[in-house]
């Protein structure tokens, strides 16, 4: 039985704040509705945030090796956790 105290993630699972953890769940929701990836803008708008503050948690994201982009080509962000990682509302 594998058993988890308190908050801790189990082991070996991906780290995130909660902050990045309401991105990622955005971004697998937003891609299972729209059967395509979000915009940076489509963030800015459903966090109600600045333009340079989802740049930064993307950036933030993608050095943690969480999620993956294309340079140069829109809508390229692609989740590197499992869907079970982020905390996605079922």
């Amino acid at each position: 039985m594998n058993q988890t105290f308190g908050n801790e993630p189990p082991a070996g699972a991906p780290q995130f704040t909660p902050l990045q953890g309401q991105y990622l769940a955005f971004i697998y929701a937003y891609t299972r509705i729209f059967k395509r990836f979000p915009a940076e803008a489509d963030m800015r708008r459903h966090f109600e945030v600045t333009a340079p503050s989802v740049h930064q948690v993307m950036l933030t994201l993608e050095n943690a090796d969480l999620i993956q982009r294309q340079p140069g080509e829109a809508r390229s962000i692609q989740l590197l956790v499992q869907p079970e990682a982020p905390p996605i509302s079922r």
